[in-house]
């Protein structure tokens, strides 16, 4: 494994990086897709396409119906996702050691920003985090670099290869380097299933487990 240096800033994904809510989203998603006579996706079918922010996919699934059917979601998903949050392994201890060494962090995800930080603020892990950025909060969302930027504004750390952005998928490796920021991969299949050719992970891990031991090598 790739030995990276010791960075001044840390942002995250959220989903499949941080947390597990893919119940949640399945089930806001499988009762938006049936309001609209769409055939509902599983949820493996929904971790693999559910990447990009609702004003970015919405539009290309339902059409001019995207903001109806946006609102049907969220109407879904806030019934649901605080019951179906579940911590990824090795979450808080990451979380707390990185705590403990003062380097800032950061969320930044494409995920509704007020579903998001209520998510945050449910585990308790808001108190972690200098800023926790979801979809809309920036002008743009991932893979545009628009929200890393945010993420670090008063933490006097820029976006550069001083900052970590980990995530698990390949728009948040997009993301990384179009803000020119190290590109962390935590993701428990090799090869991964996205083609990840045009933006490479500087370095690849299985978990949070696997990133802690990293950054205490």
């Amino acid at each position: 494994m790739k030995r990276l240096p010791r960075p001044d800033a840390v942002l995250f994904d959220w989903d499949s990086t941080l947390v597990d809510n893919w119940g949640g989203i399945t089930r806001a998603l499988s009762a938006t897709f049936t309001e609209y006579g769409l055939d509902p996706w599983d949820e493996l079918q929904v971790r693999a396409n559910a990447k990009l922010s609702m004003r970015d996919s919405f539009p290309k699934l339902f059409g001019e119906r995207w903001e109806d059917a946006s609102k049907k979601f969220y109407e879904s998903f806030a019934s649901v996702h605080l019951e179906t949050l579940r911590p990824l392994p090795g979450a808080v201890e990451l979380l707390d050691a990185l705590a403990a060494e003062g380097i800032p962090m950061g969320v930044v995800s494409n995920k509704s920003g007020t579903y998001l930080r209520l998510e945050t603020a449910h585990l308790g892990w808001d108190r972690y985090f200098h800023r926790i950025l979801g979809s809309h909060d920036a002008p743009k969302d991932k893979p545009a670099a628009d929200p890393i930027h945010m993420a670090l504004e008063g933490t006097g750390v820029a976006a550069g290869p001083s900052v970590w952005f980990v995530g698990d998928s390949a728009v948040d490796l997009a993301s990384a380097h179009a803000a020119g920021c190290v590109p962390v991969l935590v993701h428990p299949e090799v090869p991964h299933p996205e083609d990840l050719s045009d933006c490479p992970p500087a370095m690849q891990l299985f978990d949070c487990y696997g990133l802690l031991g990293a950054l205490r090598g």
